[in-house]
């Protein structure tokens, strides 16, 4: 199961797809998919950072969503003062 996490100041928010049905073009998994590309391009567009989460692999930045990865954490503008 692949996943996106959106972090804030309320928790995190995970949406998740079954990459499997992704690949057979199931519409429940496409949907998914479609809702967390767009929660994506929005954070990205307040200045949120995404980076790819894999194991025994050092995180790595992303500027576009990646639809295999199997684990996104979307990190919003810190802001300092």
């Amino acid at each position: 199961m692949a996943k996106m996490r959106v972090l804030s100041a309320r928790g995190d928010t995970v949406l998740e797809w079954d990459e499997r049905k992704l690949q057979t073009g199931d519409p429940e998994a496409l949907s998914a998919v479609r809702e967390a590309e767009r929660i994506f391009e929005e954070q990205r567009s307040r200045g949120a950072t995404a980076f790819v989460v894999e194991p025994d692999t050092p995180a790595r930045r992303i500027d576009r969503f990646d639809r295999t990865a199997e684990q996104i954490i979307v990190v919003p503008r810190v802001a300092g003062g």
